[in-house]
């Protein structure tokens, strides 16, 4: 946000991939102290830059000498003759003694508070050649179709060629390869070496999850999958790989998974996204595929001897069930981007999860030499390919950025727009039609102005460039006031503009089945109003530039203060005054009175969290208290918790069977690893005394579960497809649901009949389809699909029990359905 002084009054307008799988439960992945991030860092995390990458105009190499880690004989690669965290920084340390090809910066810190290490490899650049560098870059951006007409475009600017490593923290060996392979280029003397590093610039991030490298495990710290997180950023990690992106901007790029045997090498199978440039894309990716696979299968190992299987491309050899669909994925985020040949490759034996606890250590080292050898193999291909294809590798991601500014159309593939690739069929079209322009509206007819500005921010920290309207204006029929935001997709990444903005497509009659997620839309999840132009010109518009959304929060200089409960920033604000002891009530509307007397500290919060505390006259109302939590679901959802400022404690089947103190709890929130039916005598006692006298917020199969056996709501629960997920269109019509955006997310969806006395409905989805976009597919027997769920009640309450059939906190990511579970658990604290 733009930071300024906060004034006591309104701010004028004029201010400037496995098979789809859950989320275990947070108590299973292991979340401890690193999840406890308060709400206000976690909200300024979210547009945070990294700092020390793009800030530098020093040439190359940039050389330090890196502080060593404490040794940790528990770290889990070491069992696989692997390189534990601990011992990397020594080793680029002297790596950047074997001359001056190696440059190491700090990209970024771990949820768990370990550095993250990226590594340059080039031929030397002085600091006039490094701002030339840059300039180029930005060339291609601002003036593309100058860019693909300078000669020194074609004949100096380095390629740049990025491979993200360990992304998965029990997926370790690209680590090991990349660090190889850097000694390798570091002391090659051969003039082939010396050809790639002058017209290149070689980018490795060492291990992108040093905290699942450590622990063994998939997640971070904060039990994350880092490879999901890429459209919402809500892990540090993940934004230090957006900001390499959006600094480095890599041409090629590369990132090591584990384990499929045979070595599985994108591009991918059907459906593919809709808003890249896939024309582009899919002829260099798949070029570079070719080149991966050869390698890897001359590396000799076989079936027979080896366990090897040869390698695959999916794009090729597979029908369905690999997509590069939604944007959450390291390769299909790069695409935004600009990069043009992107991959996740998955090298091929198997070392973690249960392979990592049965099988012999020696067993288990041999299969990590192959994968390392795989690796690398992987990754000097990808340096051959990008050397051999440097001038089309440059010209075709210049040509991404030309499209984009220009508003030209995509070109849909087929064997004469993209030759030498076999087997594109119809299957393979996806393509949309990009709007002119989104509008962020200002003034009243933005539902909340504090959602509103966290979407600018988030937009903006994605590269995505906003401008903010001078003078109120017509457009396309309608009359925006002054200070509303205007994303003009004839900008150079108006892929990464659209995938955000847009509601996105239903593609359930495109594939049986989906990798991942399907729907995601910001516009339609963060809570804010988002308004698309079709067509148009905005040329007089009065528009202005911006890098940071204006400052909303603000107090009234008089009275007692109303605080709006819509945001989850509102929330967290009103967590906070819980905390300081506050006497905070809550009015008929929903929203919070706070006294007069706490106008200090709601000026401080205003500050922090950019909300409104406007005058009020309200009385009585009633008495909101802290809330504790004991919540038994996923790692997103606790997360999603604490960014509200909820004291929450995880609990879980085994924590309640080792004996978990209720005394110190106001409410259960359940939606993961709690069952009823697996707690001995003393837990299920004493989780039903507590229930006795204390509410239930359930979601999900396990919420719906935990409500059946203890009785609270007499409703039947109907579960969907449960691979079914996207974005659906719900009506609101509760107390909790007040304010709610009418879209919400789903991923095995529910829904309640048969509801009983008392039961209210709260929410329901919208009548006929509710699908707006995602995959959400009837059973063969006709059933579980959209329209059974159309309008049925998707979240309803009563007087001890909330249940959801949606999903309002899923990994972190639909902002403005958070305040419908905060409203449910401060309603049934007791």
């Amino acid at each position: 946000m733009a930071t300024g002084s906060l004034l006591l009054t309104p701010q004028s307008a004029t201010a400037d991939r496995k098979p789809p799988v859950r989320e275990g439960s947070a108590q299973e992945n292991g979340q401890g102290s690193a999840a406890r991030n308060s709400a206000s860092a976690a909200l300024n995390a979210l547009a945070a830059p990294v700092t020390g990458l793009s800030a530098s105009t020093a040439g190359y190499p940039r050389e330090q000498v890196l502080t060593p880690d404490p040794e940790n004989p528990a770290d889990k690669s070491i069992k696989l003759g692997l390189t534990p965290y601990h011992a990397i920084a020594p080793k680029l340390n002297a790596l950047q003694e074997l001359g001056n090809r190696v440059s190491v910066e700090v990209a970024g810190e771990s949820a768990g508070g370990h550095r993250l290490y990226l590594v340059t490899v080039t031929a030397p650049e002085s600091s006039r050649e490094t701002r030339a560098q840059d300039r180029m870059r930005e060339l291609f951006e601002n003036a593309p179709q100058a860019a693909a007409k300078d000669p020194a475009v074609k004949k100096t600017y380095k390629t740049p060629v990025f491979f993200n490593n360990n992304i998965h923290g029990n997926e370790w060996e690209g680590t090991d390869a990349a660090l190889g392979l850097i000694e390798q280029l570091a002391t090659a003397k051969d003039t082939k070496t010396a050809d790639l590093l002058a017209h290149s610039r070689l980018y490795f991030n060492i291990t992108a999850n040093p905290d699942g490298r450590i622990a063994g495990t998939r997640a971070n710290a904060n039990g994350f999958d880092l490879n999901r997180d890429f459209i919402t950023a809500s892990q540090p990690e993940a934004r230090a790989m957006r900001q390499i992106g959006i600094d480095k901007q890599p041409a090629v790029m590369v990132d090591l998974h584990g384990y499929v045997n045979g070595t599985l090498i994108e591009p991918t199978t059907p459906p593919h996204g809709e808003n890249y440039e896939y024309d582009l894309f899919l002829k260099n990716t798949y070029a570079n595929a070719l080149g991966m696979e050869a390698a890897v299968n001359g590396l000799g190992y076989t079936p027979a001897d080896d366990g090897v299987e040869p390698a695959q491309i999916p794009f090729r050899d597979q029908e369905e069930g690999w997509d590069d669909w939604p944007p959450i994925f390291t390769p299909q985020y790069a695409a935004f981007h600009g990069t043009v040949a992107a991959h996740t490759v998955e090298i091929p034996m198997q070392v973690n999860n249960a392979a990592y606890d049965s099988l012999p250590v020696a067993e288990l080292k041999r299969r990590s030499a192959i994968n390392v050898d795989v690796a690398g193999a992987a990754m000097r291909a990808t340096l051959n390919f990008a050397q051999k294809n440097r001038t089309s590798l440059i010209a075709d991601q210049i040509e991404v950025f030309r499209r984009g500014v220009t508003g030209a159309a995509q070109v849909p593939v087929s064997a004469e727009t993209v030759p030498g690739v076999p087997g594109i069929g119809p299957e393979d079209v996806y393509t949309t039609e990009f709007p002119r322009a989104y509008v962020i509206p200002a003034g009243a007819t933005q539902r909340s102005a504090t959602a509103a500005a966290r979407l600018v921010d988030h937009l903006l920290a994605n590269d995505v460039r906003v401008s903010r309207a001078t003078d109120g204006f017509r457009l396309a029929g309608r009359s925006y006031a002054k200070g509303s935001y205007v994303v003009d997709l004839r900008q150079a990444k108006r892929g990464m503009a659209n995938v955000m903005l847009a509601d996105g497509t239903d593609i359930s009659d495109k594939v049986s089945v989906m990798y991942d997620i399907s729907g995601w839309s910001l516009g339609r999840l963060w809570g804010a109003t988002v308004t698309p132009i079709r067509s148009g010109s905005l040329s007089a518009v009065p528009l202005r530039a911006v890098g940071a959304a204006t400052d909303v929060g603000y107090v009234s200089p008089r009275g007692d203060l109303r605080l709006r409960l819509d945001d989850p920033q509102e929330i967290a604000a009103l967590n906070s005054l819980l905390k300081q002891g506050v006497p905070v009530r809550q009015a008929a509307d929903g929203s919070a009175i706070v006294p007069g007397s706490a106008r200090a500290k709601a000026v401080a919060l205003a500050r922090e969290y950019d909300v409104a505390f406007d005058a009020t006259k309200a009385t009585g109302g009633t008495p909101l208290r802290l809330t504790r939590v004991a919540a038994a679901v996923t790692p997103g959802e606790l997360f999603a918790l604490r960014e509200m400022n909820f004291d929450v404690v995880p609990v879980s089947t085994a924590v309640l069977n080792a004996g978990f103190d209720w005394s110190g709890a106001d409410v259960l929130f359940a939606s993961s690893g709690l069952n009823h039916a697996g707690l001995n005598a003393a837990a299920r006692a004493a989780l039903g005394a507590f229930l006795d006298t204390h509410g239930l917020v359930g979601r999900g199969a396990t919420g719906v579960a935990l409500n059946a056996a203890t009785g609270l709501l007499a409703v039947q629960p109907v579960a969907g497809d449960g691979d079914a997920n996207g974005v659906v269109r719900v009506v609101n019509s509760g107390a909790l649901t007040t304010g709610a955006p009418d879209h919400s997310f789903v991923y095995a969806p529910l829904w309640f009949t048969d509801l009983g006395p008392g039961v209210r409905v709260e929410q329901s989805y919208a009548a006929g389809n509710p699908l707006v976009s995602g995959h959400w597919r009837p059973l063969a027997d006709g059933t579980a699909g959209p329209t059974a769920a159309g309008g049925r009640a998707s979240v309803v309450s009563g007087p001890d029990a909330v249940l959801f059939g949606t999903e309002p906190l899923f990994r972190d990511h639909p902002k403005g359905e958070f305040p419908q579970v905060a409203r449910a658990l401060l309603t049934l604290a007791r």
